[in-house]
């Protein structure tokens, strides 16, 4: 079962992708062009060229899960921006952004004591 926790380090590549890529062209997206281990446990968040799907890939240790939401209408109209190519999230911001709603206008509780991910 598929399990973003409140720990789980989340990325939004802020560049769209080619959506006919599946788990090994996205596995190497991340390596190549965001510079991250996808065997890591991060979440990673990609976009088609239109804004209107969205795909998740996940490492759980035993193997990728890749979720995909297409809307029936309409479009992902807030999507993250970075000059880094990637952008961080909280969960609670992955959870609007999925809604369709603006991750950078979410007022979420503060959090009470950071945590040291490795990177």
């Amino acid at each position: 079962m598929i399990a973003i926790g409140a720990q789980t380090r989340i990325l939004v590549a802020v560049e769209p992708v080619d959506f006919r890529k599946g788990i090994d062209g996205l596995a190497q997206l991340c390596r190549k062009e965001l510079q991250r281990d996808p065997f890591s446990g991060t979440a990673f968040v990609f976009r088609n060229r239109r804004a209107t799907a969205l795909k998740l890939l996940l490492y759980d240790g035993q193997g990728f899960w890749l979720c995909q939401k297409r809307l029936s209408s309409g479009r992902f109209r807030h999507w993250p921006r970075s000059t880094a190519g990637v952008k961080n999230l909280v969960l609670h911001e992955l959870q609007v952004l999925v809604s369709g709603g603006d991750p950078v206008a979410a007022q979420g509780a503060p959090v009470w004591r950071p945590l040291n991910l490795p990177a």
